[in-house]
């Protein structure tokens, strides 16, 4: 099953590069204000998650370079995710605002709130 796994994981991760979508374009301060509006924001994820490529590919779309954090192969991000976020599930947006932390799982949520914020 690992093997089947691991071969999945790499067939998406390769249609993923083939298919990037590219990147919406926005004005320098408009884009230099959505960079530091997001300076409050982590995504949780797994590498190969076919739902967190799913939310990574929407951050590529609405230009947003949102920090990344492998909660698969970093033992202090997957440590992180689950004492505070509550639950070691990926993929998980981190938003601090006004010094209150929100944990948002599930990948159409995410994409949902991103694009409302950003398009």
């Amino acid at each position: 099953m690992k093997v089947v796994r691991w071969l999945l994981g790499r067939l998406i991760l390769t249609l993923n590069f083939i298919f990037t979508p590219k990147s919406m374009k926005r004005p320098a301060d408009a884009q230099a204000k959505v960079d530091s509006e997001i300076n409050n924001m982590s995504l949780y994820q797994f590498e190969a998650c076919p739902f967190c490529v799913k939310v990574r590919r929407s951050m590529k779309r609405l230009n947003l370079d949102i920090t990344v954090r492998d909660a698969k192969n970093d033992a202090t991000f997957g440590n992180e995710l689950e004492q505070q976020g509550g639950k070691r599930k990926v993929p998980c947006l981190r938003i601090e605002e006004n010094g209150q932390v929100q944990w948002m799982y599930e990948s159409s949520d995410i994409i949902a709130h991103l694009e409302k914020k950003f398009a």
